[in-house]
């Protein structure tokens, strides 16, 4: 096998330039050691999926039994069509989807948590909402609505919203 300078040339520089591509472990933040904590767990890059596609979603119409943009949706088509864009499984419904993952105080809510409505005690839940942000005061969600479509609200300032919450769930831990 012969070699030209020119491939001798191109072989050393990709050897020298490879280098670059191995960065190496900041550990001058915890004197010399890094810690799990340090590195964003994978459910929150599918947290910050569900709820980045969600807002790309924001304005699609309402329709009963919909579960595609070019479709329209309903409450619980746009939360299953978010989370499985986003690799996850869920049920279709959203009285199914109120069985799934741990319920949670609205408190400790995090961004792409499910929010459940009801009527009253003893009737099914028959909407659901996605979080986009909570903090002790407000509950931001991202929604299908059937009067305005996909839309993004403080529920806990709504005065038909939150008295129909009925409980939060975490579906990714």
């Amino acid at each position: 096998m012969k070699f030209t300078p020119a491939l001798l040339s191109c072989c050393c520089l990709l050897l020298l330039s490879s280098c670059g591509l191995f960065k190496p472990v900041d550990t001058t933040r915890t004197g010399g050691q890094t810690r799990a904590g340090d590195r964003p767990s994978p459910t929150s890059f599918i947290r910050t999926d569900i709820v980045s596609h969600a807002q790309d979603l924001m304005g699609i119409r309402y329709k009963y039994g919909g579960n595609r943009p070019d479709q329209g949706f309903d409450c619980s088509g746009f939360v299953r069509y978010l989370y499985q864009n986003a690799g996850m499984n869920i049920e279709r419904v959203a009285r199914d989807q109120a069985t799934q993952g741990k319920r949670i105080n609205s408190e400790r809510a995090r961004p792409g948590d499910l929010v459940f409505y009801k009527r009253k005690d003893g009737k099914p839940v028959f909407h659901v909402s996605v979080v986009v942000q909570a903090t002790p005061t407000e509950l931001w969600v991202i929604h299908a609505t059937s009067s305005r479509g996909v839309i993004r609200e403080n529920v806990l300032s709504s005065s038909y919203w939150r008295p129909l919450i009925y409980q939060v769930r975490d579906v990714l831990n």
